[in-house]
């Protein structure tokens, strides 16, 4: 069983988080560069074999979106860092993607975060509720899960973090972006 930590975060910063998300838009679906590459040349990038990526049901809402905390682990042995946005997307019971990879929020600036061994870092994960949003647009339906990424800057394979939620089954330009995310941080 994962532990899971409740961590209260003010509405002001999932209000800010999610009003970010609106007035930036599609902007958002940018990839991060690195900011600080002096500390990641020191400290070497984490594995995805060594962290361990989770999500904090313990959501606040805001807006019509659920904020929740995506959590990653460091279960590798030694510390390593982690930089910028992990990808995202819902996925089936078969694994398959449902709907848009989820925008990227810049509420936080997309560091490089240091992550000692058996600490956590997170990202904040929003989840606007689909009924927001026109059932011919959106055409909802159950997701099992998410498929992540995390932020190690090396292409390895994802992990599905199992979550039913509803989402959003279109794709493309003209589909609903019900998931985003903003960069790891460390804080609160």
């Amino acid at each position: 069983m994962r532990p899971t930590v409740s961590i209260i975060k003010p509405i002001a910063v999932a209000a800010a988080a999610v009003a970010a998300l609106a007035v930036a838009g599609p902007a958002l679906a940018q990839q991060s560069h690195p900011v600080n590459t002096a500390s990641s040349k020191a400290t070497p990038a984490c594995q995805a074999s060594g962290i361990d990526d989770w999500l904090n049901t313990s959501g606040g809402a805001a807006a019509g979106t659920i904020i929740y905390h995506l959590e990653f682990t460091n279960l590798s042995g030694h510390t390593c860092t982690l930089e910028g946005f992990p990808f995202l997307f819902a996925v089936n019971l078969s694994g398959h993607q449902i709907g848009n990879d989820a925008v990227f929020n810049h509420v936080f600036p997309a560091n490089s975060v240091t992550v000692g061994n058996g600490k956590t870092v997170h990202a904040m994960l929003g989840i606007v509720d689909v009924g927001n949003y026109r059932a011919s647009a959106c055409k909802p339906v159950t997701a099992a899960g998410l498929k992540v990424f995390a932020p190690t800057g090396i292409n390895e394979v994802g992990r599905t973090v199992p979550f039913p939620f509803r989402a959003c089954s279109t794709q493309g330009s003209h589909a609903p972006n019900f998931l985003s995310v903003t960069p790891v941080h460390s804080g609160a």
